[in-house]
């Protein structure tokens, strides 16, 4: 069925947008002086990834959700907000007891990291709280209040995987300890026993560059 003009120039337009936006970009970071003089970039990139817990030998699905970059070109720096939706988890306790539960992302403060202004590569560090929800041990709700979360954030150390882009994404992968829970009520010995730890491992997809809202 061939699309109706309005829907055609409609898609035109947004196309063209997102070119100039990201033309702008490439322009500013081909030149070394065209970089120094340039003001901060602004774009958002859709976000999705997975994460393995090490604990629980179990994967979480993340997103999609949206990483909003503001990038430096001169200074060699970038600053993002990180937002992700929850994630409900599963995996078999001891072996054989289902446990479900719902995993949110509270970045307490803006990722910080560094660009490459020759090579693209981005390197970050970001801080994320894990708020517990919803746990259901072999299907019973169990009590965890509204405030069960880890005592401090965890810090995602990632850097970029070959063929990364600032303009079309790529992933970015990495390690993170996750830190010991608390406010769990009488499930806090259970879920500390289990969840925290090192060896987890994360890697996160990002779409090509789009320009931010107006």
């Amino acid at each position: 069925m061939k699309p109706s003009t309005s829907t055609s120039h409609r898609g035109r337009r947004a196309a063209l947008r997102t070119a100039l936006a990201l033309g702008a970009t490439a322009a500013l970071m081909t030149t070394t002086t065209g970089a120094a003089h340039a003001a901060p970039v602004r774009l958002d990139y859709p976000l999705s990834g997975t994460t393995h817990l090490k604990g629980t030998d179990s994967d979480l699905t993340l997103g999609p959700g949206t990483l909003r970059a503001t990038a430096d070109l001169a200074a060699g720096t970038l600053s993002a907000d990180t937002e992700l939706p929850p994630a409900k988890g599963e995996f078999h306790m001891i072996g054989i007891v289902p446990v479900s539960v719902t995993t949110e992302f509270v970045e307490p403060e803006p990722t910080k990291g560094t660009i490459d202004n020759k090579t693209g590569a981005v390197a970050s560090t970001t801080k994320l709280t894990l708020r517990l929800k919803n746990l259901k041990v072999a299907g019973i709700p169990t009590p965890i209040g509204n405030s069960c979360q880890t005592e401090v954030p965890a810090v995602l150390a990632l850097t970029s995987e070959p063929g990364f882009n600032p303009l079309t994404g790529g992933t970015l992968s990495g390690e993170y300890t996750i830190p010991k829970f608390e406010h769990c009520l009488l499930a806090t010995p259970l879920i500390n026993l289990i969840i925290p730890g090192d060896g987890n491992s994360v890697s996160l997809k990002l779409g090509p560059a789009q320009r931010p809202p107006a």
